[in-house]
């Protein structure tokens, strides 16, 4: 997403798509080289498969391969924002606030940015963009990965993952966009190494003072409120603007569908994008055991 005011936001994972079309050679030979990665078993929507990338272990070969594509294809540039978290650990909310934020006096109101993907292109470290990240706790975001895969897999008729099992393979690193703890570390070093250009949110910190971090957003990405926007509870607009009750409430959620290349393609219901968005769930579903062990993964990473 491009901090400008006068540009669109920046979707490499396009870029990539557009790059599989017009040189198709450079795509198959990356699904070639993925396709000779080690496999195993995983959880996963649809075929239940999962590719062993330098990086850690991927489902299926497209995001593998659209990582790779993006890396070879994509060029940052100093002025983008890129957008960073792991499926289903407030990417929705992010985006929200993000694109209502940079645009808020072009497009007053206005929502519904496009996603990106977690893996990033080579020449975004050195490009000086900067880098939204948001973290999840490990055990919230569990649950609603779960969740979400197993809507997947009840539209193509396999049975459910149960918590227990989708919690023994998100331990063993076995998770749909790779490692959790090596995800969130990754961005984490890079903030410490990079602080102007990284700014990494919790998400229940978010949750406990949205307005707080929509301020820190303006200002890292070089568009602080002035003082009428103040005034006009411009803040406050953005926060309701892009609440979970408001955006589950919009008729393109309702009733709204997306196309997603996941293995194949699947259509399905903007509403699936949206769970319950609390902290503390994982309560409800997971063992006493198995959230000790989490922890202990957490602690010792």
């Amino acid at each position: 997403m491009s901090s400008s005011m006068q540009t669109t936001p920046l979707q490499p994972e396009k870029e990539a798509d557009a790059e599989a079309e017009t040189n198709p050679e450079l795509y198959q030979h990356f699904a070639n080289l993925v396709s000779s990665l080690p496999a195993s078993k995983g959880l996963s929507n649809n075929q239940n498969q999962f590719y062993r990338h330098d990086q850690g272990w991927y489902c299926s070969l497209v995001p593998i391969v659209g990582a790779m594509v993006a890396d070879a294809c994509f060029t940052a540039r100093p002025t983008d924002i890129i957008m960073a978290t792991l499926p289903k650990s407030g990417t929705t909310w992010i985006k929200s606030l993000l694109y209502a934020t940079v645009h808020r006096r072009e497009h007053p109101f206005f929502s519904s940015p496009t996603s990106y993907h977690c893996s990033l292109p080579s020449t975004i470290p050195a490009s000086g963009c900067k880098i939204v990240y948001v973290c999840r706790g490990p055990k919230d975001h569990l649950i609603s990965q779960c969740d979400f895969v197993n809507k997947f897999r009840a539209m193509n008729q396999l049975e459910p993952v149960s918590v227990e099992a989708a919690a023994e393979l998100f331990c063993s690193g076995l998770s749909p966009f790779g490692p959790y703890w090596d995800h969130v570390l990754g961005y984490w070093h890079a903030l410490l190494a990079q602080p102007q250009q990284v700014l990494f949110f919790r998400y229940e910190e978010m949750q406990r003072d949205a307005a707080a971090h929509v301020r820190k957003l303006a200002e890292f990405v070089g568009q602080p409120f002035d003082a009428g926007e103040e005034e006009e509870c411009v803040v406050d607009a953005i926060v309701r603007l892009c609440s979970f009750e408001n955006m589950r409430g919009l008729e393109v959620t309702k009733k709204g569908k997306t196309d997603l290349v996941i293995g194949t393609v699947e259509n399905i219901e903007n509403s699936s994008f949206f769970r319950r968005g609390v902290t503390g769930d994982w309560k409800n579903h997971l063992s006493p055991e198995t959230a000790r062990r989490i922890d202990a993964i957490t602690a010792r990473s």
